[in-house]
């Protein structure tokens, strides 16, 4: 049913780059920076809990 190799259309557009070295440098930086973020925001975010609990509890 197939063939081997499978089909290929008669015209493929060029392939590019996919990154250029400057995409590639400022992914890793946002990478970088969401892993950082990924361990700091949830102690942040229960200092700030911590914070509003302890003015609720002291009125």
């Amino acid at each position: 049913m197939y063939a081997e190799g499978g089909w290929k259309p008669s015209w493929e557009p060029p392939r590019k780059p996919r990154l250029t070295k400057r995409q590639e440098r400022v992914l890793l930086w946002l990478i970088a920076v969401n892993l950082l973020l990924l361990l700091i925001a949830p102690i942040g975010g229960a200092t700030l809990i911590h914070a509003v609990l302890a003015m609720l509890r002291h009125g």
